[in-house]
């Protein structure tokens, strides 16, 4: 055997210590077999990858992590088999490093490697799940590859850039189970109980979208006009639940072939249900693999909040099979081309399919959740650096998808419709089954609508955070000031090409330019002749008029900036909102930087409830759902800021939403609206939130009907998760009948919905003891491990403390359980950031001191800094303590209870 000399064995280190993969040899095909073993829970397989050698070297490097490899070879073309010295395997670097004696020559070759592996718990790489048939847990084996995790199946050249084919070979499949992979099956053998199944090879792909999954279902199916074969594989008995779903899908692929002008690539597309999934769904080429609660539509238990959900969901999967799939980002820097751009996407889609739900409104929910992210000081650019594959999921963010989409939707409101659609079709055309960076779509957009588009976007997402913009008025003027706007109070430096949009008294009366510099001007004299002129008054100002004229910038706040006004305009545009003359987007723009300006320090708490006051008899969904979001943020505040004995805080809250409750009612309206019962949902959760007790005792009563009678009409679906916060913000150690009753219909239910709609709501208790009780459910078989982030994600305020001495107490085991994978993000995310003083972000700071891994260090980082966020907040509530129940008081129009 040759040893290796201490050059080459530095040259080796070199190699592992690299974040991406050295250039010696490129692959072209894959010919995987796979032989799981669903009883031990393990796997074999073997892998044939034909290759380029592009330079001489001694080194095969690819990646693989927790596979034992038993045998490997290199054939070149000329027949001539070389097995390797050694075999070295880094599972730190996540590489496996092939070493030969002799170098490898420049040309083709076939790379043969043996292997075998384990399918493990956490829903990552292949994996075990389980299924419940005839009430008796059975294994399934699922792959979940994204981002980089198709290693630990097989060793691979792990990287989207380094795109090949695969002919899949699954093996040892018992007979009564199905197996799917990306393409349809050229062959199936039956070999006894055991059957063997081929699969066609697929189309040039990266290997994080290469899928398997084997397991018991039912299936519907249906075919496209372009003859493209469809279907819903869903739990036995169950495929019904699939309808809805492949109606979706069926409708989104004709619209987004056209959209592109692209048809969709692969012969076939299968949609799975699967029980135990980390994320919400995953865009495999041709086998999209789904969470249960996201596929399935039950006429029984799915809210309209579900059902809007799933239309999402699937829309965004099916467009993935374009933006990601068949044009793929170069590397995980460029992640926020496909998530940002299938987010958009699936509200286009979603629009042409269901107008009547005004989708295009609530996408500013997605707006402000990336605007909230990007506000931190441990926020990052949309092209982030990603040096590692393990920090990769880290970028799966609010960035990435919520302020990616909303920059894509910025631009293509400042382009137009017709140049964005006709640019995006080139630029498929020019990627197909290849791989682009940011700069590449810039260039088509640039070229296709004559713009500087790299110029505008680039600082967008190269650059952290986004601009606030100071609004001054002065003798006719308007005087616009950027800053990077920071929820820390921060002064940072920051400047950006801003696209402003403003009104100036009427939505017909309007005006759009770029702002390019720190400090900009504008001459209204245009915009209040216009106006004028439409008032038949011959563009003659009148005085009286002038002074109640309102100027709004960010027309339907489809821009990523903050909004800032002085008084004078501030007053103006409240007058607006009184007299109703906004819209519901610009409603929602304003109360939601009046919100930010407030928790940055820059607006007062006695202005922002003076503003939400104004919001009280809205029933628009989008402007009545933000006011609710935004008194649970202003209440914990609050709460943790004042002395308020009477709780007349809480009654002011309550006042504000009340009137909607009554208005809408408990019980639906027949051909009632979509957002009506998306907004009763939310109406009443508050309600019980917020401890208005005769909304706990009206949804109790009826909960107790409804587990005398599940055919009970008095128990609709959409104000069950407001009955559940109701039992639990009234439950007790002394007290638990309800919530009793509640646990067992969680254990009794079939429907995945309900289960979830029960788990979002146990841990809302502000006892103790129970919440404890809910958490230590969650080691139980009785959870799924998937499905503890509805749990963690309503731990009410009084149990913010025993939640984070239960996390730092059973650490090693959630670490061990969950494998700081997708999920296992909720509990840092969740159970950290409720805290609200200097003292526990320092005594949270401390306890990860020795225990943070770069996995997870960005959500930690940022979690900390909202604690921050909140005492600074807090410290300034302080100083208008006095008036702020004195305000409320004054507000609240029903009796206040003393």
């Amino acid at each position: 055997m040759n040893i290796m000399n201490q050059n080459e064995e530095q040259k080796l280190e070199h190699l592992k210590g690299q974040s991406r993969l050295p250039k010696f040899a490129t692959p072209h095909r894959y010919h995987l077999a796979l032989k799981p073993n669903l009883e031990l829970c393990n796997f074999s397989g073997s892998v044939l990858v034909d290759l380029s050698i592009l330079e001489s070297t001694r080194f095969l490097v690819l990646n693989s992590i927790d596979l034992v490899i038993t045998e490997s070879s290199f054939t070149d073309s000329n027949k001539h088999q070389v097995v390797p010295s050694e075999v070295v395997v880094d599972n730190d670097a996540e590489m496996l490093v092939l070493v030969f004696e002799a170098p490898l020559g420049v040309g083709e070759g076939v790379l043969e490697i043996n292997f075998t592996g384990i399918l493990n718990e956490h829903m990552k790489g292949f994996y075990k799940g389980t299924y419940v048939d005839e009430g008796v847990r059975k294994n399934m084996a699922v792959t979940q590859f994204e981002p980089a995790d198709a290693r630990r199946c097989f060793p691979c050249w792990d990287e989207p850039a380094l795109k090949a084919t695969f002919k899949i070979t699954v093996d040892n499949i018992p007979s009564q189970l199905t197996a799917l992979s990306n393409m349809p099956v050229s062959k199936e053998t039956i070999n006894g109980d055991f059957k063997t199944i081929c699969f066609e090879e697929t189309p040039i792909m990266s290997t994080y979208l290469v899928a398997v999954v084997i397991g018991l279902f039912d299936y519907i199916e249906e075919t496209t006009p372009d003859g493209v074969r469809v279907r819903a594989y869903c739990p036995v008995g169950k495929s019904e639940k699939g309808k809805l779903a492949l109606s979706i899908s069926i409708k989104a692929l004709e619209l987004y072939t056209k959209y592109f002008s692209m048809p969709y690539t692969l012969p076939k597309l299968d949609m799975v249900a699967v029980p135990d999934f980390s994320g919400g769904a995953m865009e495999n080429y041709g086998l999209i693999t789904f969470r249960e609660t996201e596929l399935l539509h039950d006429n029984l238990h799915s809210a309209a909040a579900n059902i809007q959900r799933l239309s999402i969901v699937v829309t965004h999967e099916v467009g993935h099979q374009w933006f990601g799939n068949l044009v793929t980002m170069e590397w995980w820097t460029h992640l926020w081309l496909n998530e940002g751009f299938a987010t958009w996407v699936s509200y286009l889609a979603t629009d042409v399919l269901f107008p009547e739900w005004r989708i295009w409104t609530q996408f500013l929910e997605v707006t402000a959740g990336g605007l909230r992210i990007d506000s931190l000081e441990q926020s990052h650019p949309v092209e982030v650096e990603v040096e590692n594959a393990n920090s990769v999921l880290e970028v799966f963010d609010a960035i990435s998808y919520k302020k990616g989409s909303s920059l894509v939707r910025m631009l293509k409101e400042y382009l137009g419709d017709e140049i964005f659609q006709k640019s995006l079709s080139s630029y498929m055309k020019k990627y197909a089954f290849k791989n682009a960076k940011t700069e590449d779509l810039w260039s088509v957009l640039t070229e296709e609508s004559g713009f500087e588009v790299n110029k505008l976007m680039d600082i967008w997402t190269k650059q952290t955070g986004y601009p606030v913009i100071y609004v001054r008025f002065e003798n006719n003027t308007l005087e616009f000031v950027q800053t990077r706007f920071m929820s820390l109070g921060l002064q940072s430096e920051g400047q950006w090409i801003v696209p402003i949009t403003l009104s100036l008294g009427s939505y017909s009366n309007h005006k759009k330019f770029l702002l390019e510099t720190k400090v900009g001007k504008l001459d209204l004299s245009e915009l209040y002749h216009s106006y004028y002129t439409s008032l038949n008054q011959n563009g003659n100002k009148n005085q009286e008029v002038d002074e109640k004229l309102w100027v709004k910038v960010n027309i339907g706040h489809t821009g990523f900036y903050r909004v800032k006004y002085d008084i004078t305009l501030t007053a103006r545009l409240r007058k607006a909102i009184q007299d109703k003359c906004l819209s519901p987007e610009d409603k929602f723009g304003i109360l939601d930087d009046t919100y930010a300006l407030c928790e940055a320090g820059e607006e007062s708490i006695l202005s922002l409830l003076s503003l939400m006051d104004l919001y009280r008899d809205d029933l628009d969904y989008l402007v009545l759902s933000r006011l609710i979001s935004v008194c649970y943020n202003v209440a914990k505040i609050l709460k943790d800021a004042i002395y308020d004995p009477w709780n007349h805080l809480n009654q002011f809250f309550i006042d504000l939403i009340i009137s909607s409750a009554e208005k809408l009612g408990v019980e639906p309206v027949s051909g009632e609206s979509h957002l009506n019962t998306m907004l009763r949902e939310e109406v009443f959760m508050a309600l019980a939130t917020f401890g208005h007790k005769e909304t706990h005792e009206e949804l109790k009563k009826r909960f107790q009907t409804y587990m005398n009678d599940k055919n009970t009409s008095v128990f609709p679906v959409d104000i069950r998760k407001a009955a559940y916060i109701s039992i639990m913000r009234t439950s007790s150690a002394l007290e638990r009948s309800d919530f009793d009753s509640l646990l067992k219909l969680y254990r009794e239910t079939d429907a995945v919905q309900e289960k979830t709609r029960i788990l979002s709501c146990i841990a809302s208790s502000p006892e103790s003891d129970i919440v404890t009780e809910v958490l230590n459910l969650m080691f139980s078989n009785q959870i799924r491990e998937q499905d503890t982030i509805y749990v963690t994600a309503r731990i009410s305020l009084e149990a913010r403390e025993t939640s984070w001495i239960w996390l730092k107490d059973n650490w090693d085991v959630i670490v061990k359980r969950w494998g700081q994978g997708m999920v296992f993000h909720h509990f840092i995310r969740d159970i950290v950031t409720p805290f609200s003083s200097n003292e526990k972000a320092e005594e949270v700071e401390e306890f990860f001191g020795s225990r943070v891994s770069p996995s997870f260090s960005r959500n930690l980082k940022q979690s900390i800094e909202q604690i921050r966020i909140k005492a600074k907040w807090i410290e300034k509530v302080r100083k208008e303590e006095s008036l702020i129940p004195k305000l409320a008081r004054g507000l609240t129009r029903s009796p206040m209870l003393t």
